[in-house]
């Protein structure tokens, strides 16, 4: 499927790094979101960056700051709310 986007000049400027093509810069920015919501797995996020092997998508991810299994705000207060529990209940040394 071809997918066709109007952006003005001076906000494709920017959306891209000098130098970079504006349109890979929007496949890019749709495989990262497809990736981090789940939407994408890790081999169809690779298929879609044309990237050869998992160690080159690997590479991309890191480089844009996307972590499988990111700590989350959520994971976050759960351990909060452990670690009060746990020192209410007098188990946690400290």
């Amino acid at each position: 499927m071809q997918v066709t986007v109007e952006i003005p000049d001076d906000m494709a400027k920017r959306l891209t790094q000098a130098g970079q093509d504006p349109a890979r810069a929007a496949l890019e920015a749709v495989a990262i979101e497809g990736y981090r919501s789940g939407a994408l797995s890790a081999y169809q996020t690779r298929r879609l960056l044309g990237f050869e092997t998992r160690y080159e998508l690997d590479g991309f991810l890191k480089a844009h700051n996307v972590w499988e299994h990111a700590y989350s705000l959520e994971d976050l207060e759960q351990d909060r709310q452990t670690l009060q529990q746990l020192e209410s209940e007098g188990r946690l040394q400290g």
